[in-house]
């Protein structure tokens, strides 16, 4: 019984190593397959990963920030819409803390929203902006809100795109549970996630993308295989384990958001539900605007181009004409 214990743990740890051999090539494929394209900025402790277009449009228009969601970066806001705004106006997207090529500086503290909001703030002010008009996508719309309460005299716009704002019944997938775990989520994402994510990762966008279709080359042209990296999926898993709390402690400030504020959504978005957050934040932001978009889905930013770009215009232009008569006042 001794012996056979004995190989047993020797099979198992045998397993193990092959598996996490097996996630470290496929991890480090995946890291030369999608480089970085735009700058590092220094932040305390790091670095954020940012990606800066349309510089080229004059100061008298405000720049938007892209912020993206949970198992993203900023390569799916600049293929879904920052290519488009940047027609216009100068874009800022950023890979949030932990997220495609950005730096983690402190864990599994850079998880909650207040910690994110100081770090992307950081990067802007080492980057040279000042005021901007914030657009927060899927889980982004927390930190977008955040921002908007926490940095007033920085946010002149505000943009909400099938966003997570408020605290929902119930709790999270069990992956994200999982990998958010200190020992166990260190554990699976080293041995078994890489390899099993990146044989379902084109069903795992298809079903982000329902009841719409994912672009042929959604995969390619928005790095999505970046989160099948160890660390990034455990930082993403404590990023979603950590919302709710966040939410619950700033929601009930919203009614503080003084800023041009559009929200857009899904009436059956099934990944963040419009009636707890999209339809909450409508009524809480005095002046806001809900546009509903049936169908569409929860990849709002690619489903409901026209309308989402419509509405980021739209708020940025009455930001641009407050940020004017400010000037004229100092």
């Amino acid at each position: 019984m001794t012996l056979l214990l004995l190989f047993l743990g020797i099979l198992l740890i045998a397993h193990l190593l092959g598996a996490i051999q097996a996630t470290n090539v496929i991890a480090a494929r995946i890291a030369d397959e999608n480089p970085p394209e735009g700058v590092f900025v220094p932040v305390p402790g790091g670095r954020l990963h940012l990606i800066d277009l349309g510089a080229g449009h004059g100061s008298e228009k405000l720049p938007v920030l892209l912020l993206h969601g949970a198992t993203s970066n900023a390569r799916d806001m600049v293929y879904g819409i920052g290519a488009d705004l940047a027609r216009q106006r100068r874009v800022i997207a950023i890979d949030r803390p932990g997220h495609g090529w950005s730096s983690r500086p402190n864990g599994r503290r850079d998880a909650t929203t207040t910690a994110q909001a100081k770090l992307v703030m950081a990067a802007l002010d080492q980057h040279g902006i000042d005021r901007f008009i914030v657009v927060g996508n899927s889980l982004a719309g927390s930190l977008a809100t955040l921002l908007a309460l926490d940095y007033k005299h920085r946010v002149a716009g505000l943009v909400v795109l099938a966003g997570a704002t408020h605290p929902w019944p119930g709790g999270i997938n069990w992956y994200y549970r999982l990998a958010a775990m200190p020992v166990l989520g260190r554990l699976f994402v080293q041995t078994v996630m890489t390899p099993v994510g990146s044989w379902g990762i084109k069903k795992s966008v298809e079903e982000s993308f329902r009841p719409g279709e994912a672009p042929a080359d959604y995969v390619r042209k928005a790095s999505a295989a970046l989160v099948l990296r160890p660390n990034e999926f455990r930082w993403n898993g404590q990023d979603v384990a950590a919302l709710k709390a966040c939410l619950a402690v700033q929601s009930p400030r919203y009614g503080e958001i003084a800023v041009p504020t559009a929200i857009v959504a899904d009436p059956a978005d099934h990944v963040v539900s419009t009636a707890i957050h999209a339809q909450a934040l409508h009524r809480q932001v005095a002046g806001s605007r809900l546009t509903l978009v049936p169908g569409a889905g929860h990849q709002i930013h690619y489903t409901a181009k026209p309308e989402v770009l419509a509405e980021i215009t739209r708020i940025a232009e009455e930001a641009d004409k407050s940020q004017t008569t400010r000037e004229a006042a100092q």
